[in-house]
C-alpha cells in the first residue's frame, strides 16, 4: 500500500505540473513527444547516472570524512547540487541541437520536463523509506511536491533558459551562457540544500524558494510573451508581402486563434501552426549561417508555400488531410 501511494504521490503531481508548463506555452507549443523524452531523461536516466557518479563521489570523500553525519551533509550540500545538475542538464545539449528548439521558453519547458522527471522519482524513493508513520509521509510529501520536487524544475529549466537565449547568439554569448545558467541552477540547489539541512535555517529555504518561484514565473511570463511579439514582427512581413491578409495579423499572435470563426475551420489549426512556425523559421534565418541558414530558407518557402494552398483552396486542402 506505501508503494502504490507513494508512487501516486510522485507521478501525478509532477505530470500535471509538468502538462502545464507545457500548455502555457501557448504559441509555439514544443512537441508533447520531445517533452515527454525530456521528463523521462529527467526520471530514469538522470537519476541512475546521478546514483553512479555521486556514490563514486562519496567513496573518495568517505576516505576523508569519517563521521557518517559530516559525510551526508558533504553529500546534500556539495555533491548532489554539482553532479545532480550537470547530469540534468546535460540532455538539454541533445534537445537543443533540435530545429524545434528555438528560445528561451522551449530551453524552460525542456529544462522544466527534466527536473520535474528528476524530482518524481526522488520523491518516489524519499516516500517509501522516510515516511514511518501517516502524518510523517503526508508532511514529507506536501513538502517535497510543493518545494524540492519544484527546486528540480527551476533550477534545470533556469539552465534552460540560458541555453534557449544563447542558441541564436554570437559565439561568446552562445558559450558562455549555458555556463552562467549551470553556475545559477547548482547555486539554486545548493541554497535549498543547505538552508533545509538545518531547523534553524530551514525557514530560510522555504523563503528562498517562493522567491525563486516567484521570478521562475514571472521570467516564463515573460519569455512567452516575446514570443507573442516575434509572432507579429515576423508575420507583419507577410503581411506586406501579400501571403497572409492584413486581418489575420493580431488574431495569429492572440488566445483569439483559438476560436473559430475567423478562417475556415478545417484548416485553421494547421494555419496556425504553419504561420507560427515560419515566424520562428524567419527569426532562426537571421541569427544562423552555413548549412542551419539554407535550412532555415528551404523551410520558410515551404511555409509560405502551404499558407498560400490552405488560403487559397482551404477545401482541397482538408479533404488532402482526411
Amino acid at each position: 500500500m506505501l508503494i502504490i501511494s507513494s508512487a501516486l504521490a510522485a507521478i501525478i503531481p509532477m505530470g500535471i505540473y509538468m502538462f502545464l508548463i507545457w500548455w502555457f506555452d501557448r504559441y509555439d507549443r514544443e512537441p508533447f513527444k520531445m517533452v515527454l523524452n525530456n521528463y523521462l531523461w529527467g526520471s530514469l536516466g538522470a537519476v541512475v547516472l546521478t546514483l553512479i557518479i555521486s556514490g563514486s563521489f562519496s567513496k573518495v570523500f568517505s576516505f576523508f570524512i569519517l563521521e557518517p553525519d559530516q559525510l551526508r551533509r558533504v553529500e546534500t550540500i556539495i555533491i548532489a547540487p554539482i553532479v545532480e545538475e550537470i547530469i540534468k542538464g546535460a540532455f538539454l545539449l541533445i534537445t537543443v541541437s533540435s530545429f524545434k528548439f528555438d528560445n528561451m521558453t522551449d530551453g524552460i519547458v525542456y529544462g522544466g520536463a527534466i527536473g520535474l522527471g528528476f524530482g518524481m522519482t526522488e520523491n518516489f524513493f524519499y516516500f517509501i523509506s522516510f515516511g514511518q508513520t501517516v502524518e510523517q509521509w503526508l508532511i514529507l510529501v506536501i513538502i517535497r511536491t510543493l518545494f524540492s520536487a519544484v527546486m528540480h524544475c527551476v533550477s534545470t529549466a533556469t539552465l534552460g533558459a540560458f541555453i534557449g537565449y544563447a542558441k541564436f547568439k554570437k559565439s561568446f554569448i552562445k558559450y558562455s551562457f549555458p555556463f552562467f545558467g549551470l553556475l545559477i541552477a547548482m547555486f539554486i540547489h545548493f541554497s535549498w540544500n543547505f538552508s533545509v539541512s538545518s531547523e534553524s535555517t530551514a525557514f530560510i529555504g522555504f523563503f528562498f524558494m517562493f522567491y525563486t518561484i516567484a521570478i521562475f514565473v514571472a521570467m516564463f511570463w515573460a519569455s512567452v510573451n516575446s514570443e507573442k511579439k516575434i509572432i507579429f514582427n515576423e508575420l507583419l512581413e507577410e503581411v506586406n508581402l501579400g501571403y497572409i491578409p492584413q486581418k489575420h495579423l493580431l488574431i495569429l499572435n492572440s488566445g483569439g486563434r483559438n476560436y473559430s470563426g475567423w478562417i475556415e475551420e478545417p484548416i485553421r489549426k494547421r494555419y496556425i501552426r504553419t504561420a507560427t512556425t515560419l515566424a520562428f523559421r524567419k527569426m532562426q534565418l537571421r541569427n544562423s549561417s552555413g548549412q542551419s541558414r539554407e535550412y532555415y530558407e528551404r523551410e520558410i518557402e515551404s511555409y509560405r508555400t502551404i499558407i498560400k494552398n490552405l488560403l487559397e483552396n482551404p477545401a482541397k486542402n482538408y479533404y488532402e488531410q482526411i
